[in-house]
């Protein structure tokens, strides 16, 4: 019923700071830094530099891209936030439960209990998968 996922080609991974800016750049689309920043700050206290900063890092790691045309500069997340979480969940897939998805969704649901809509969708899903495999 399971099927092992295979590794997807590895992208760049974004640390917890980093996804924070994701998320708002996946939300907002292309910002600046100041956009982000003002963002940011309604979430939690960090500076104008630091937000600066960590946007430098996630350029030279290819997460994001910076339109230098533009003054001011305008970044936006290079990779979807389907593709990014997709990556994330693989690695964990593999290094954390050896490949097993059933040990990993098994942990997901002991983890945390999922509201009603939630297990509908997962039951959506697995309906679809039992469908394709047949």
């Amino acid at each position: 019923m399971f099927q092992i996922m295979k590794r997807l080609p590895t992208l760049p991974r974004p640390t917890e700071g980093e996804l924070e800016l994701l998320r708002i750049l996946w939300e907002r689309g292309p910002s600046t830094v100041r956009d982000i920043h003002q963002d940011l700050n309604s979430r939690r206290p960090l500076g104008y530099t630091s937000v600066l900063k960590l946007l430098q890092i996630m350029t030279d790691k290819g997460l994001v891209d910076r339109d230098e045309t533009q003054r001011p500069q305008i970044y936006r997340a290079r990779y979807s936030q389907g593709q990014t979480q997709r990556q994330l969940v693989s690695d964990l897939l593999h290094r954390a439960f050896g490949g097993s998805v059933k040990a990993l969704v098994l942990q997901a649901l002991a983890t945390k209990k999922s509201s009603p809509e939630e297990l509908q969708a997962i039951e959506e899903v697995l309906d679809r998968f039992e469908g394709e495999s047949k």
